[in-house]
This record gives structure tokens, C-alpha cells and sequence, in this order.
């Protein structure tokens, strides 16, 4: 549904299926229409500004998203890196800073905030050249604004396995994650779990490997977007990771990286480095000899953190 003051804006996009938004039985009438179109234009008018009117057709329509073109697309911050997820609360701190200074731009976050308290759940802002970007790929082109801040971290379902295996292949590509044969992918998605922002995004993915004969695992394939760093997916990851470790009385988990930001992330979050003879020595069989030389391997000692009363994880 594109929503528009203009009549005239609406009608090429729309096919000519094109209601006012003083239509009586507004919502049955929307409802219909869209049952005989994919797509519908709303001419929003009258005494109302366009924003307002906007979230009064959100609102008594019950739209689960609205999605906000504008010229100058979402927040950036000032050395040029776009934020791609904010909720309420960061939105309500970022306008009491006087940010943006821009008045045509504060006037537009202020919009969104009043949408999402008036209970839009979300709300994306992005240009209309990335608005495909933005929607329906992972690295998104705008921001996106929701009303809470939250990350389910869940066991992966065989729904979730095409996107899964999707970012395993970015991962690969872009030199994060080993190559896997499909075996190895298959026992990947099987054990794997997922970061799932606004309750549908897969912002990131993780799994499990255990060795029952060490009562040792692996956390493999950790791989977050880069639209959602910043937001603690990798530590939510992480942290479900040692959740089921414990769960299944383990005593170390460890993991493997020829990244040394990766390798960063691991101490952050109380890995030690390791040497290769410290894991199970079935992780080596098989692995590439060149890859072998370039990673390095971080562990996590569950059994001591357990005599010592228990610990967790930061994110």
C-alpha cells in the first residue's frame, strides 16, 4: 500500500486501484480491494499533515510497518557509517541531544517517535532508490526503528535453513567462515541456532558442535550482518551457546578464526587463546593446511567456571 497526498502520484503505481482514506468502511474497503490487487494507493488528506496522516491510516489499519522515503534515507552518523537499527528509547536519547541539527531531519525523527509511541511497530526510513535494498536484502539500505529493542536467539527450523545457508555462503566469501562440504553444512543447519531481530530478521547465525567424547563443542559458523553490528547479536549468540552448553554439563567450548577482529570478540566475551592441541584433535582432520596455518583457536573452560560458582557472558 503506497500512501500519498496526491491522487495523481498514486494511480500509475497503483493501477488505478486508488481509495481515499474518507472512504466509508475504510477497512473493509481496503481489505477488498487488496483481496482483488496486490498493491493499493491511500490518498491521505484533509486537515491532517501528511506525517500524522500517515499514522492515523497506520494505526486504524493495524499496518505492521510503515516505510518512510526520503531524499536523504536513514541516520548516519558523522564519520559517515549509517545506523541500521534503532528503538525508542536510542530515538528519544538521539532528539534530546539536539541531533540531528538539521530541522527538516529532527522534524522527521520526531514523526517516527511519535508513530512508535502511538504503537506502529516499526518503522523503516530509507531513499527510494534503496527501498529494494532496504526491504528485501540483508544489508539493508536505510534505518529501521522499532519500539523495543530486541534479539530471539532460537534453535534454527527448517524455514530458517535457506537464509541460514545464505549467510554461511557470505561468510565464506568474505573469508569469516572455513568452506564446508554439504555434509558439513547440513550438520551445521542441524545444530544451529539464529539471532531473529524484530522477530523475522536473521541477523545472525551460530552452532553447536559437540564431541561427546571430549565433552567438548564448537561454536562454528558464527556469522552476524554487518547492518546489525553494534547491536550485541554476537554476544546474544554467544551467550545462548554457553546456555546450552551448560545445559548439557560440557566442559569447555571453544572456537576457531583466522580473523583477529573475531579473535577480539572471543576474549571480550572471557575465551582465552589456545593452542590447536587444546581442542579435539577431530576438529583437524580434514582442514585445509593452509587455512590451519592462519587460525587461531580460543577456549572457554566451563568446568573450572563451574567449581568456581558460576559466570556468564557480557553482550
Amino acid at each position: 500500500m503506497v500512501l500519498s497526498t496526491e491522487r495523481s502520484v498514486l494511480e500509475p503505481i497503483a493501477g488505478g486501484h486508488v481509495l481515499s482514506m474518507a472512504a466509508p468502511r475504510l477497512e473493509g474497503t481496503v481489505w477488498r480491494q487488496l483481496q482483488a490487487s496486490f498493491r493499493l494507493g491511500l490518498v491521505v488528506a484533509g486537515s491532517l499533515a501528511f506525517a500524522p496522516a500517515c499514522r492515523e491510516a497506520v494505526l486504524r489499519l493495524g499496518i505492521s510497518k510503515l516505510v518512510w522515503l526520503d531524499r536523504d534515507g536513514g541516520i548516519v552518523r558523522a564519520n559517515g557509517e549509517r545506523v541500521s537499527f534503532v528503538h525508542l528509547e536510542e530515538l528519544r536519547e538521539l532528539l534530546a541531544t539536539g541531533a540531528p541539527r538539521n530541522e527538516r531531519r529532527a522534524a522527521l525523527l520526531r514523526e517516527v517517535e511519535a508513530m512508535l509511541g502511538a504503537g506502529v511497530p516499526a518503522v523503516n526510513v530509507c531513499t527510494l532508490e534503496g527501498l529494494a535494498d532496504e526491504l528485501f536484502t540483508y544489508a539493508g539500505s536505510g534505518t529501521l526503528f522499532t519500539q523495543e529493542r530486541y534479539t530471539v536467539v532460537r534453535k534454527l527450523g527448517i524455514d530458517d535453513f535457506d537464509a541460514a545457508s545464505d549467510l554461511v555462503a557470505r561468510g565464506t566469501s568474505e573469508g569469516y567462515l572455513a568452506p564446508r562440504s554439504e555434509e558439513q553444512l547440513d550438520a551445521v543447519l542441524a545444530s544451529g541456532f539464529g539471532a531473529f531481530v524484530e522477530g523475522r530478521h536473521l541477523a545472525g547465525i551460530g552452532a553447536l558442535l559437540v564431541d561427546e567424547g571430549t565433552r567438548s563443542a564448537e561454536i562454528a559458523s558464527l556469522y552476524t550482518l554487518t547492518r546489525f553490528l553494534g547491536e550485541g547479536v554476537g554476544g546474544h549468540l554467544v551467550a545462548y551457546a554457553l546456555a546450552r552448553s551448560r545445559e548439557r554439563g560440557l566442559e569447555y567450548v571453544y572456537a576457531c578464526t583466522t580473523s583477529e577482529r573475531v579473535g577480539a570478540f572471543f576474549e571480550r566475551h572471557a575465551f582465552r587463546p589456545a593452542g590447536p592441541n587444546e581442542v579435539p584433535a577431530a576438529k583437524w582432520r580434514g582442514y585445509d593446511l593452509d587455512r590451519r596455518t592462519r587460525v587461531s583457536c580460543y577456549r572457554k573452560d566451563l568446568s573450572a567456571e563451574a567449581s568456581n560458582g558460576g559466570g556468564g557472558v557480557s553482550s
